[in-house]
């Protein structure tokens, strides 16, 4: 991707126009929506999280709660993936195994179609190709014939990914799984790279299993199943135990990431407060990026790179911190941001998400303050700064968040 070379009052035509844009598509001047899942019950008399819904100014970057929310959820939900189109949310309810599919109205509501059951026990994460035709999420234990379970944290067994394939409504069809090693607890599906797709699963693992690893696998684009790319070994040992062995991800691996131009995968690790860099083989297998890895703030636990590619964050739980990194555009390095290398948000941020229209405010997801705090990013350099009013009261041990656009905002004046 490139910038197009334009003279500064052209420059300046184009990006007048485009906020006039912004601002006749909305008539309550929203630039997108912010979804945040909560994990601590909603009532009493209900063991389910909820979701804390958000309209994101478009001159500010501020948060305006949605009615009705927190919106119910299963019981504790973890994670959360918007579909490509802004059309539908999916939430991973962990202690329920489950997914649940929300459509997104015109006005940023959410409205519960319907709750699937994943192919395992105690879902962590999940992902979504570009296109949204496969949904990805991992689970922590296999289940067994006729659903009893073969593993529990007493005796350990491997895990896997639950691949939905998603209807033309977004609604989720039968799904297959994948076995993986004994802690998955990141996925992340790629952009097509010299025509293939490729997907990377965190495998966590303890201190008494095999260390910690990134399974690569490269997906078919018809079915969603995935097979291991060079690097990635599966098999199964005299007991009938998944052994998967694949990338380095250092001693106890928290978040995964992927570049827009899938050329880079960065992972960081809690246990040694570090960001690993990966290069992207066009067979899909992941290279180390020379330095790495590279020092972050205390637990780093969430990350996520900003629309056009050129700026990297790290949520860090212990430092209650959010770092800023500017990624060398050809070796993929990771550089600690001009004037913002660690910005400080409210207590413990679990996840960080950037709106995806213009692609300028950050939010982070403060379990431990059950707030959100918001940034604003300098486009030039990736620093940030905190916008009016922040942090934003959420329900009660947010645990992640992600944002979509309102309607057909602009991003930024790049040639593909």
């Amino acid at each position: 991707m490139k910038w197009n070379k334009l003279g500064r009052g052209t420059l300046a035509s184009i990006l007048s126009l485009a906020l006039v844009s912004v601002t006749a598509c909305s008539r309550d001047y929203v630039l997108a929506y912010v979804y945040v899942t909560t994990a601590k019950p909603l009532t009493t008399t209900s063991p389910n999280g909820g979701i804390s819904a958000y309209a994101v100014d478009y001159q500010i970057g501020s948060l305006t709660p949605l009615a009705d929310s927190p919106i119910p959820a299963g019981r504790n939900p973890v994670t959360l993936v918007a579909s490509p189109n802004a059309l539908n949310l999916y939430v991973v309810n962990h202690d329920d195994s489950s997914v649940g599919e929300y459509s997104i109205g015109t006005d940023g509501k959410i409205y519960l179609q319907n709750t699937y059951n994943i192919t395992g026990s105690l879902a962590t994460s999940v992902a979504i190709d570009s296109v949204g035709a496969f949904l990805y999420v991992t689970f922590t234990y296999q289940i067994g014939p006729n659903g009893q379970q073969l593993y529990s944290p007493a005796s350990p067994g491997p895990g896997g990914v639950t691949i939905f394939p998603i209807k033309a409504d977004g609604s989720l069809g039968t799904p297959s799984t994948v076995k993986v090693g004994n802690n998955p607890i990141g996925v992340v599906v790629s952009r097509p790279k010299a025509g293939a797709v490729f997907a990377y699963v965190v495998d966590q693992e303890s201190p008494t299993t095999p260390k910690a690893t990134v399974l690569g696998f490269s997906q078919n684009p018809t079915t969603g199943a995935l097979t291991p790319t060079p690097g990635t070994v599966i098999t199964t040992d005299p007991t009938g135990k998944t052994v998967a062995t694949g990338y380095g991800a250092g001693v106890t691996p928290s978040a995964i990431v992927e570049d827009p131009s899938a050329r880079f995968v960065y992972i960081t690790d809690q246990a040694t407060n570090q960001l690993y860099g990966n290069v992207v083989a066009n067979d899909g297998s992941l290279v180390a990026m020379t330095n790495s890895p590279f020092p972050t703030g205390i637990l780093p636990v969430g990350v996520t790179i900003d629309p056009r590619g050129k700026f990297l964050y790290v949520s860090n739980f212990s430092s209650s911190t959010v770092g800023a990194y500017a990624i060398d555009q050809a070796t993929g390095t990771p550089v600690g941001s001009v004037g913002s290398a660690s910005t400080a948000v409210d207590t413990s941020p679990r996840c960080v998400t950037i709106e995806p229209a213009l692609g300028i405010y950050l939010y982070s997801a403060n379990n431990l303050a059950s707030d959100v705090s918001a940034l604003q990013l300098d486009p030039h350099n990736g620093g940030l700064k905190q916008v009016q009013n922040t942090p934003f009261p959420s329900g009660a041990l947010p645990t992640c968040a992600v944002s979509v656009a309102n309607g057909s905002h602009p991003t930024q004046i790049i040639v593909n």
